[in-house]
């Protein structure tokens, strides 16, 4: 085949893939879920993250953390902040992922969580007011000592709200009621075991309340204690996101009960080595 045969069949083959990719767009739009397709159709420059989660703490074990599920791709991905002595924060609705840092720095300097939620939202400087005001954001803040507190603004999407309890807090957004943040919080004090067993209890409560009124799309958890995790110099007790399933819930909860298997027989053979 001469060279000018090639460069015409490369041209043509690159012409193919450009019309391709300029149709690409409008098609992918056109199958976004319902939800995301209002928020484009609203001018949002992307979908508010409707979510449940909740924030707890243990004081036999000093453990703290938080799970969460939305009906957004891989909501672990922003959602959870949480260090080691110092707390755990979720922000989430009309997000600013900034939130997350900001809270644990002030935890960090041994602000109480009220006064945490007050000064971040207060210096707030809300860049885009029209598309993502702060008046939409929620977010909940825990201190090392398992103290709360939480966030919902008046623009959040309905039904939004928070809840606090024993060592707890759950709030959430675009729910079916507030009896899903009510169902969390009872949930989180009633179950026995792990921490990562009772934070999945109070996803499940929620979701068996109604969930996020979209449906369901992605979970993750996360949980914190100083030198706790395994490998040198971890504080992560344990890690866990489901990115992207039909059921995150129950994908969870497999890896969060392999987990403790795991975690058991390693507890029990160390007891095995001491006896």
């Amino acid at each position: 085949m001469t060279s000018s045969r090639v460069f015409c069949r490369i041209i043509a083959l690159t012409v193919v893939i450009v019309g391709v990719a300029c149709l690409a767009p409008a098609s992918a739009i056109a199958q976004q879920p319902d939800y995301l397709q209002k928020s484009l159709d609203r001018g949002l420059p992307w979908a508010p993250v409707g979510t449940f989660s909740i924030l707890g703490y243990d004081p036999e074990t000093g453990e703290e953390g938080g799970a969460v599920q939305s009906r957004v791709f891989s909501v672990g991905n922003g959602v959870l902040w949480a260090e080691a002595d110092v707390g755990v924060v979720a922000t989430q609705a009309i997000v600013d992922v900034s939130y997350g840092r900001q809270a644990l720095d002030l935890l960090r300097q041994g602000m109480k969580p009220a006064n945490v939620v007050k000064t971040v939202w207060d210096r707030d400087p809300d860049p885009q007011p029209e598309r993502w005001s702060k008046y939409g954001r929620q977010f909940a803040v825990m201190d090392a000592s398992g103290n709360v507190a939480a966030y919902t603004g008046p623009k959040a999407e309905a039904w939004a709200g928070d809840k606090q309890g024993k060592y707890c807090t759950a709030q959430g957004n675009i729910l079916a009621s507030p009896e899903v943040v009510n169902a969390m919080v009872e949930a989180f004090e009633g179950a026995k075991g792990h921490l990562s067993l009772r934070l999945l209890a109070a996803l499940e409560a929620g979701q068996k309340a109604g969930g996020d009124k979209r449906g369901m799309q992605s979970a993750a958890m996360v949980i914190v204690k100083k030198d706790a995790g395994v490998w040198l110099h971890n504080d992560q007790v344990l890690r866990l996101q489901v990115d992207d399933s039909e059921q995150p819930i129950v994908e969870l909860r497999r890896l969060v009960e392999k987990w403790n298997d795991q975690r058991n027989r390693m507890l029990k053979a160390r007891q095995e080595k001491k006896d």
